[in-house]
C-alpha cells in the first residue's frame, strides 16, 4: 500500500474534500471550508518527493519534471477517486488533492432546484456550469449527466482533465476521454468528437478561444453540449465567452452564443449554519427569445433583468437563492452577505440576526 493511501482513508473518514501536500507542514486537509493540519509529522523536501513520487508512474514522473506540473486520477479501491494535481513550488515539489465520490449523487441528494431536470431534459444548445474553483461544478455536473442517464437515451462523450466520475451505462451509452491519456487536449477531442454520433457531449473545462469556438459550434450542429467556467454570474459568463474572441471576431461570437446557449447555472458553496457541512447557492438562466436579442445587441447588463422576470419560468437570480436559503435556516445571514451581488438586501437581515443573539 502506498504510504499516501493513509491520509486519502483519513481524508474520506473526516469527510474533507481536499489533501494539501506542502512542504513544511504536516499533512492539510480542507474541512467545511477550512485548512486543517493532520497529525502527521512536517513535510520536509525529501520525505514529500518520496510519497508523492510512489505513486507516479516513471513516464509521469518524468512528465512532471520535465513540465513541473501534472495532473491524474488516482484510485484507493473501496474508498474513492481523487484528482492529482502534481507542482512544483520555491521549497520543492508538492500536491493537491481532491476526493470524488464514489457514488454520484442524485440531483435530489444534492437538493438542486428542480429547473435543473429541466435544463437535464434539453436536446440541443449549449449549458455553462459556471463557479469559482472548489464550488462543486463537476458535482452538479455529474448530477445532471446522472438524471439524464436515468431518464433518456443518448449517447454521451465526456471530455475531462483528468476523468473525474466514472459513469456506468444505464440507459446511456459513455464515451469518457482523458485529456493525456485518450486525447491531446479539449480541442483536439472536440474537433472529433462531432463524428462520433454523440447527443450530448460534456467538456470538463473550456479552457481557450478553440475550445470555445468548437463547443459553440456542436451546439449549432444540434448536440447538447454542457461546458464550464470560472465566473460566478450569469451576466459574466456571457461576457467571458465573447471576450474570449479577438475583437474582430466578437460579432461573430455573440451571434453564435444568442443562437446556441440554452442554459447558464452559476453556483458557489457557503458553510451550513449548524457547520456541518456545506450548501450551493446557484443562479439560473434560461435560454429565451429575449436573451438571444440581448445577446446579439451586446446588451449584456439586462441578463440580471432578465433572470428577475422569468421566475416563473424556472429563472433565479443568486440573492433570490440566498434568501431562500435563510428562509429554509440552511444557512445565515452573514454567510449569505459574503456571496451576495447585492450586499444591501442583506445587511437588514444581519441587523435583525444580531440583535437577534443580543436578546438571547
Amino acid at each position: 500500500m502506498a504510504r499516501i493511501d493513509t491520509y486519502f482513508r483519513e481524508m474520506k473518514d473526516r469527510g474533507a474534500s481536499d489533501l494539501h501536500m506542502v512542504i513544511g507542514f504536516p499533512p492539510l486537509l480542507r474541512l467545511r471550508g477550512d485548512l486543517v493540519p493532520t497529525e502527521h509529522p512536517v513535510l520536509t523536501p525529501e520525505i514529500n518527493r518520496e510519497i508523492l513520487f510512489e505513486i507516479l508512474s516513471v513516464d509521469q514522473q518524468t512528465h512532471l519534471e520535465q513540465n513541473r506540473d501534472f495532473d491524474m486520477a488516482y484510485e484507493l479501491e473501496g474508498v474513492a477517486r481523487f484528482r492529482c494535481n502534481f507542482l512544483y513550488q520555491h521549497r520543492g515539489v508538492g500536491a493537491v488533492f481532491r476526493i470524488i465520490p464514489t457514488q454520484i449523487l442524485t440531483l435530489e441528494q444534492l437538493k438542486m432546484p428542480d429547473t435543473l431536470k429541466t435544463i437535464a431534459m434539453l436536446k440541443r444548445g449549449l449549458v455553462l456550469v459556471t463557479g469559482p474553483t472548489g464550488s462543486g461544478k463537476s458535482t452538479t455536473l455529474a448530477g445532471i449527466i446522472n438524471h439524464i442517464n436515468e431518464t433518456r437515451d443518448g449517447h454521451i462523450i465526456t471530455i475531462e482533465d483528468p476523468l473525474e466520475f466514472v459513469h456506468p451505462n444505464k440507459k446511456c451509452l459513455f464515451t469518457q476521454r482523458e485529456i493525456g491519456a485518450h486525447a491531446r487536449s479539449f480541442s483536439d477531442a472536440l474537433k472529433v468528437a462531432s463524428r462520433e454520433d454523440p447527443d450530448i457531449i460534456l467538456v470538463g473545462e473550456m479552457r481557450d478561444t478553440e475550445t470555445i469556438s468548437l463547443a459553440l459550434t456542436c451546439a449549432e450542429l444540434g448536440i447538447l453540449v454542457f461546458g464550464t467556467l470560472h465566473t460566478n454570474s450569469a451576466a459574466k459568463t456571457v461576457d467571458r465567452i465573447i471576450n474570449a474572441f479577438p475583437a474582430d471576431q466578437q460579432e461573430q461570437a455573440r451571434t453564435m452564443l444568442a443562437e446556441s446557449l440554452t442554459a447558464v447555472v452559476a453556483q458557489q458553496l457557503l458553510r451550513t449554519k449548524d457547520g456541518k457541512g456545506r450548501c450551493a447557492a446557484i443562479e439560473i438562466l434560461l435560454g429565451s427569445p429575449a436573451l438571444s436579442s440581448t445577446i446579439r445587441e451586446g446588451k449584456i447588463s439586462q441578463i440580471n433583468s432578465l433572470i428577475q422576470t422569468g421566475t416563473a419560468s424556472g429563472m433565479q437570480s443568486m440573492d433570490q437563492h440566498l434568501i431562500q436559503l435563510i428562509k429554509e435556516d440552511r444557512i445565515t445571514p452573514h454567510a449569505a452577505y459574503e456571496k451576495a451581488i447585492d450586499k444591501k438586501i442583506f445587511e437588514t437581515m444581519i441587523s435583525r440576526e444580531d440583535t437577534t443573539k443580543e436578546g438571547a
